[in-house]
């Protein structure tokens, strides 16, 4: 990567990072309680994957905002 990107750039990506993780957390939790009744495996991925996506997101919501409690996920 050789571009360089100014400060206001690099937020906007990181908001838009942000955006997307949290998008793929809720998409996991419906997954995850879609999934619970008929496929156990399938249901203990997507909630694998929403923790992930959930720690992505409270990262990014650390350095867009810090020290703001990220407990509203």
């Amino acid at each position: 990567m050789t571009d360089v990107v100014d400060s206001d750039e690099l937020l906007r990506r990181i908001r838009r990072s942000r955006t997307c993780a949290r998008e793929e957390l809720l998409a996991c939790r419906a997954r995850n309680a879609d999934l619970s009744q008929t496929d156990p495996d399938g249901a203990r991925d997507a909630h694998i994957r929403g923790l992930a996506y959930e720690a992505v997101v409270r990262a990014l919501d650390e350095i867009l905002t810090p020290g703001r409690s990220a407990d509203d996920t």
